[in-house]
């Protein structure tokens, strides 16, 4: 891992991406916390699918200043594709694309745990190239870049593996988002020596990850704004990431479900096994 990453991606400066995410949480979000109105709250798909006015302004503010930072290139945000779904084609275009989650850990910010961050990663031709994980209320920063390590608030963020014989902590999708085949696979993670429990924000789930405090994810669903800046943090401090195709994650879709991300490939090859995959 080198001691500093490279100063551009694309052309951005990195040090300026970081700014303009911290300063969307400071007028967006962070004001907001414990301090929404019932009316402030909404249901997209049903009562465990939320958004704020915080998620909508928070994506409103870094669609403005990502685009500034990079002229031609466009935003994946997940209010925007909840909107107009074709936005999401986007990540199979040309340009370069910021993808967005303004509040990831919706639930857990309307009920006033501090356990939400927000995510932005930027990628071109489907390939993640640098991304961003900021939870404001834990203070916390971290950034990956491709080919160029991972830091955690200045400081090099390492996977490791788990102890021999240890037990395996996995984050795993939430029920309600899980169709009746990707449960029965869940269901192959409730055996001797694994601990799997209910995500949160699964960008923080992923940080856990790249930081050795969670051994891995097995998530049953795609959307990018979840998982793209979080796979590259695992995988840029030593993790890796599979499907139960025994194939990387794409971010452009079509990947065979549920995955797994894990602090080394043993595990990520134990949990892909008790996934089912072959």
């Amino acid at each position: 891992m080198i001691d500093e990453f490279p100063e551009h991606v694309l052309d951005v400066p990195l040090a300026e991406v970081e700014e303009a995410v911290r300063k969307a949480a400071a007028a967006e979000i962070t004001p907001r916390f414990r301090q929404l109105a019932d009316e402030e709250i909404l249901e997209k798909n049903g009562p465990h699918d939320l958004v704020t006015v915080a998620d909508r302004a928070a994506e409103a503010h870094l669609t403005a200043s990502l685009t500034a930072l990079l002229p031609g290139s466009v935003v994946v945000g997940e209010e925007a594709v909840h909107a107009d779904p074709a936005v999401y084609e986007a990540l199979k275009g040309d340009a370069p694309v910021w993808i967005v989650d303004p509040v990831d850990g919706t639930r857990q910010f309307v009920h006033g745990d501090p356990g939400f961050c927000t995510l932005v990663a930027l990628a071109l031709h489907g390939d993640v190239l640098a991304s961003w994980t900021f939870a404001p209320a834990l203070d916390e920063f971290a950034v990956a870049v491709k080919g160029g390590g991972a830091l955690l608030d200045g400081r090099p963020l390492r996977s490791g593996a788990p102890a021999p014989g240890a037990g395996l902590e996995v984050a795993t999708s939430h029920p309600d988002y899980t169709t009746p085949d990707q449960k029965r696979a869940l269901l192959g993670l409730v055996t001797e020596g694994v601990r799997p429990r209910p995500c949160g924000s699964a960008g923080l789930e992923y940080l856990a990850v790249a930081r050795g405090a969670l051994d891995a994810t097995a998530f049953s669903w795609e959307f990018a704004w979840d998982h793209a800046a979080g796979l590259l943090l695992v995988t840029e401090a030593g993790g890796t990431h599979t499907t139960v195709a025994g194939e990387p994650f794409r971010i452009t879709g079509g990947n065979a479900l549920p995955f797994t991300a894990a602090r080394d490939t043993a595990t990520a090859e134990r949990i892909r096994a008790l996934l089912g995959g072959q």
